[in-house]
């Protein structure tokens, strides 16, 4: 349970996605051996939109196996690995029993959850769907996001162990929620920014949706 199934890192490059051309690190590929996360990510991993990918507070993304069975119901597909471009897939670590501000010990690394994964429309244009920004955010099956704390080698196999959980209510389906859905609840908003943890681009939303209420 809350195990790594693969580790997945790839640079990006460019892709034919249904006949269209995209720039883009989304395809990744699962390795062997241990590879050093650091502060921005695994060695050997990058992002082609580094305004909306990467940085600290995005360094690794995070998917649930759980999902994978929905998704090819859904697409009529078989998922290749790292389907969702993640960097960890994992068995567990489902988006409604982890929480922002989570810490766990991964590997010889330390690292803390800020917010969930916000899918992009290279995701949708991957598989040929353009509803599928809709279908991942409606699901809540997002996957969500890592900043590092302490560096260190990860490897597929170790599990993530959960060290710390400040705010047991906000969890990743709870902001997910909150973004997408209940877009004029005050104090639902207010509870999310209350993280400490929050990504600076969730809490920049966040904000805008308490200034528009």
């Amino acid at each position: 349970m809350n195990t790594v199934v693969s580790l997945n890192i790839g640079q990006p490059r460019s892709e034919v996605f249904c006949e269209k051309s995209v720039t883009t690190g989304i395809v990744k590929m699962p390795v062997s051996g241990s590879i050093f996360l650091t502060m921005t990510g695994f060695d050997g991993d990058g992002v082609a939109d580094t305004r909306h990918h990467g940085g600290v507070d995005k360094a690794v993304c995070v998917y649930s196996l759980n999902h994978y069975a929905h998704w090819e119901r859904v697409l009529g597909v078989t998922l290749p690995p790292a389907a969702f471009g993640e960097n960890l897939t994992v068995s567990g670590l489902v988006e409604q029993d982890v929480c922002i501000g989570d810490i766990y010990q991964l590997g010889g690394a330390t690292v803390e959850v800020t917010q969930p994964r916000q899918p992009c429309n290279t995701l949708a244009t991957r598989y040929g769907r353009t509803d599928l920004v809709k279908l991942v955010v409606d699901s809540g099956y997002t996957g969500f996001y890592l900043r590092v704390l302490q560096e260190g080698y990860v490897e597929a196999g170790v599990s993530l162990v959960i060290k710390e959980r400040s705010f047991p209510e906000v969890t990743i389906t709870y902001a997910n929620n909150v973004l997408h859905h209940d877009r004029k609840n005050q104090e639902a908003i207010q509870k999310v920014l209350s993280v400490p943890a929050l990504s600076e681009a969730w809490q920049h939303s966040f904000k805008e949706l308490m200034e528009k209420i």
